[in-house]
């Protein structure tokens, strides 16, 4: 196992367990209490990590799609969101969408 391989293992055990802890808590905090709050904050930060860094410093076969490719599914994808005030699946398909047209174009 690469330390590539270990690190997002043991990303994804603490997103897992920060979930759980959530889960188990929900019933006895309110949903503005401080602990959830900063549940929530952690578990965003650790997704955005991942999507910067597939977008900057991808690997594997992601790493073949041209950089503009990515960068324009990624702005396409959230300014979707935005747009669409939280419709994810749409967002996610006008951002693939996106980056399949500009890597056809970019090559």
């Amino acid at each position: 196992m690469s330390g590539a391989d270990l690190a997002l293992g043991l990303t994804a055990l603490a997103m897992l367990g920060l979930r759980a802890a959530g889960l188990a808590v929900a019933g006895a905090l309110r949903p503005d209490h401080p602990f959830i709050a900063w549940a929530a904050a952690v578990s965003q930060a650790t997704l955005a990590s991942f999507v910067v860094l597939a977008v900057v410093a991808p690997g594997g076969v992601l790493a073949t799609v041209p950089g503009p490719a990515r960068v324009a599914g990624l702005v396409v994808g959230l300014g979707a969101y935005a747009a669409l005030r939280g419709r994810l699946l749409v967002a996610l398909v006008a951002g693939l969408g996106a980056l399949v047209v500009v890597r056809a174009v970019v090559g």
